[in-house]
């Protein structure tokens, strides 16, 4: 399972040095060497300062990784569920302008005397049928909005909010993603969504992260990319998912950046549908091979690269 959290400033006293002292640090990026330019800058700090004479210079440069890391993610994410939103606005727009035009169409013809249409006794009973089972109109997402949480959903994904009280830290957040398994709530408190889910999901493929430290948004990637899900987990009212809309947007009708992304994301779930590297893991892959070109006195035969 892969976790995001954002990351937390919290207030730490800083300690003052008697003597501050300013030098230039002059490096040029080479965007397809980045490793070397952070070994230069690193050797510079080294030279210029006593950060690597602490012991937990590791452990600080690790976190400070991580957090960049961190927030890369987030910004991915934010982009897939733009594309996903305006994938979901375009089909809608679609519909409204088809409507406008035929009600603009009828409006141009002589009235017509009315007639009197008695709806088909299937009809009725299939929507009758429809009130017994307690289904629901889905969301403009395709999910369904509860008290305590909402959901959206595509083909590949489902994407879930839960509101949680305003200045929450992500360590207070326990949130458990199994295969079949859903628990989210705050520590030391009763879960606020618990439950089975409705289709199992790729576990290594989902993640959560904390918004504004007021929300908690959780991705999971369905197992089964060709269903759409009828609710999120057991006991939950049921969608009609005959009345979900498909993504039937065209890719020219969204902007420059959103297009960028959806084509990312076509691309790498159809390398992942036949077991392809995704284009982050190919463009990782180009990275190390370039620097074990470059270091051909390195022994990569033992390596473990994942």
């Amino acid at each position: 399972m892969a976790i995001l959290s954002d990351y937390e400033e919290d207030d730490q006293k800083q300690t003052k040095t008697p003597e501050s002292v300013k030098k230039p640090f002059n490096a040029v990026l080479d965007s397809s060497d980045p490793l070397r330019f952070l070994q230069t800058a690193f050797e510079f700090v080294a030279r210029e300062t006593d950060l690597f004479k602490t012991d937990s210079v590791v452990k600080d440069v690790n976190g400070l990784v991580r957090t960049v890391k961190e927030k890369l993610d987030a910004d991915e994410r934010k982009r897939k569920e733009k594309a996903v939103s305006a994938a979901s606005n375009g089909a809608t727009s679609v519909k409204h302008d088809n409507k406008r035009a035929k009600e603009d169409s009828s409006s141009s013809l002589p009235a017509q005397p009315a007639v009197s249409v008695k709806e088909p006794e299937d009809k009725k009973e299939e929507s009758n049928d429809d009130n017994k089972k307690g289904l629901r109109a889905p969301n403009k997402g395709n999910g369904l909005d509860m008290e305590n949480y909402s959901w959206i959903q595509s083909l590949q994904e489902v994407t879930i909010n839960i509101p949680v009280p305003p200045g929450t830290k992500s360590r207070f957040i326990s949130c458990e993603i199994k295969k079949n398994h859903l628990k989210v709530g705050l520590k030391g408190q009763p879960p606020i969504l618990e439950g089975d889910l409705y289709k199992s999901v790729k576990v290594d493929d989902c993640f959560w992260s904390l918004e504004d430290q007021k929300s908690v948004s959780i991705l999971l990637t369905k197992q089964d990319q060709m269903e759409w899900w009828k609710f999120l987990v057991k006991g939950e009212p049921e969608i009609d998912t005959q009345k979900v809309e498909p993504e039937n947007s065209k890719l020219a009708d969204l902007d420059p950046e959103t297009r960028s992304t959806v084509e990312k994301m076509m691309f790498d779930q159809r390398q992942k549908q036949m077991g392809l590297p995704t284009s982050d893991e190919m463009q990782k892959q180009d990275i190390l091979k370039k620097f074990m070109a470059e270091h051909p006195e390195m022994d990569f035969s033992r390596a473990k690269i994942n």
